[in-house]
């Protein structure tokens, strides 16, 4: 069993960054702890990327991007094994039936056996399947307030000793009250040296960043354990 996060570590998570194999090796050259992958089920293939089906059309997309759908795949078999052993996985599962995250579990146990990784989803009901897993860290991600209200009492009777949620949503309330449960706070998109400051003096502890420049400065203040004052 992994060991619990600390309220006084600084997890450092780099954002989307496990999609694609350069961006996978930079960061975890960089030192970052956590590098996230986003994983789909289509096809009865376990798809690693953000952009999203559109049905019939042949097109990828998210709000700022279209992608022709007939391009090759980049599949969770591909990061797992050129993933070094002292960069961890955090597998964001974007929805699927029951058998999506079994077969996550299996491609896992299989590519990386006896490695810690992270899982975490918005759909809470796909994280069950990684809890007979004891290399798994179960992260409940938290997108709206109605979500927030829901995560609460869950978390009581869950093995979760982390949650990533929307910075908008936290305030030093909210956090002290999230802290009480779980360990681990991961927070997104912290893209703002000051907003990664306010949220550290809050108790936030892991931080999930789309800029690399802010994760190596925490990177670098933890080795040389140092830590500005709030």
């Amino acid at each position: 069993m992994r060991r619990p996060v600390s309220a006084t570590e600084r997890l450092t998570v780099a954002h989307r960054a496990g999609n694609d194999l350069a961006a996978l090796r930079e960061a975890c050259s960089a030192g970052v702890d956590l590098v996230e992958a986003d994983v789909r089920y289509h096809r009865g293939r376990l798809e690693v990327r953000h952009l999203k089906t559109m049905g019939p059309v042949p097109l990828l997309w998210d709000r700022w991007a279209l992608t022709p759908a007939w391009t090759s795949r980049f599949l969770l078999q591909d990061p797992l094994p050129v993933t070094p052993p002292d960069c961890e996985l955090m597998l964001d599962v974007k929805g699927g039936g029951e058998e999506f995250p079994r077969d996550v579990v299996r491609v896992v146990r299989e590519l990386m056996p006896n490695r810690e990784y992270s899982v975490c989803s918005q759909f809470w009901n796909l994280l069950e399947a990684f809890h007979e897993d004891p290399h798994a860290r179960i992260v409940h991600s938290i997108g709206s307030r109605r979500m927030l209200r829901e995560v609460l009492p869950r978390l009581e009777g869950h093995r979760s000793d982390s949650v990533s949620i929307h910075m908008k949503l936290l305030t030093p309330a909210v956090v002290e009250d999230l802290l009480q449960r779980v360990s681990l706070i991961m927070t997104w998109p912290v893209n703002r040296e000051a907003d990664l400051r306010r949220l550290q003096s809050w108790g936030v502890n892991g931080f999930i960043s789309d800029r690399l420049d802010l994760l190596r400065m925490l990177v670098a203040e933890r080795e040389q354990g140092t830590r500005p004052a709030p």
